[in-house]
């Protein structure tokens, strides 16, 4: 009768303690977990703006209602065209990429040099704008960061760099980009690693709080480094696997290790 009391109470305790782990696990799954029960709210919102840095790849499209006014403001070397839907043509030349060198500095045509580093997307298509309208009437143009892209890193279910077509691309979108976290990855810890003019700032983030949207780090920058951090039940699988392998590989050099042995013991009494 002991014994059976004792079995049953052991399994009691050990299914409380499952139960426990397991509703534990299950709530680091849940993105924005504090906004709680609520049904709608509202966020606070990140001051974003994506500047342009040295190194940076720069797609800089320059139009206009007369097409041969704004020619001689895109790079040469292409005739084939193509619509944007819009009633003007853009050449394949018009696609090429301007390179921002170590000082920050572009070669335009026509407008000659013009230092571009720290200036958003939107302020370089303003002042672009408001020089080439000197000479021609209502110009359009178009500036993207045509190497915009990051990394993502760890318990993610594919991890990989994503370029970036759009200029507004949040922790989210990568996490979406990459498939997700896995069940072992820590929605409490996600380090972004950002590159700065002279060195790497780092931050840790955790996407269970709504507070997240208000972080600089919210929305992305070019060469951005996402890592998600394993959880305990990762890192505690790795290390039985580990113990496991190396256990494995004990063994297998004694069992090799004693049959030489037989080997050499049976042939010496054979002869």
């Amino acid at each position: 009768m002991n014994i059976r009391r004792l079995i049953t109470r052991t399994a009691i305790i050990a299914a409380i303690a499952i139960a426990t782990a397991s509703c534990r696990t299950t709530s680091h799954l849940t993105y924005m977990e504090r906004l709680g029960d609520s049904q709608q709210g509202t966020l606070s919102k990140a001051d974003y703006k994506v500047t342009i840095q040295p190194d940076d790849e720069l797609q800089i499209v320059v139009t206009s209602a007369i097409p041969a006014a704004t020619s001689e403001y895109n790079l040469p070397n292409s005739n084939a065209s193509f619509s944007t839907g819009t009633g003007n043509l853009i050449t394949d030349s018009q696609q090429q990429t301007y390179f921002v060198d170590s000082e920050g500095n572009i070669e335009f045509p026509k407008l000659g040099t013009i230092h571009v580093a720290g200036m958003t997307t939107a302020q370089l298509r303003d002042t672009l704008i408001r020089q080439i309208g000197q000479h021609v009437k209502d110009p359009n143009v178009r500036v993207l960061v045509s190497n915009f892209h990051v990394n993502v890193m760890g318990e993610v279910r594919n991890p990989h760099r994503i370029h970036v077509a759009s200029q507004r691309f949040s922790i989210f979108d990568a996490l979406a980009a990459a498939g997700d976290m896995t069940e072992y990855g820590r929605r409490d810890n996600v380090t972004i690693i950002r590159e700065e003019a002279d060195s790497a700032r780092y931050i840790r983030l955790d996407l269970r709080d709504p507070a997240i949207t208000a972080s600089p780090y919210y929305y992305l920058k070019q060469n951005d480094v996402i890592i998600v951090e394993p959880n305990d039940i990762r890192q505690a699988n790795s290390r039985y696997n580990q113990h496991n392998a190396f256990k494995l590989s004990v063994i297998s050099t004694i069992v090799g290790a004693v049959s030489v042995i037989a080997s050499l013991v049976i042939a010496l009494a054979i002869h």
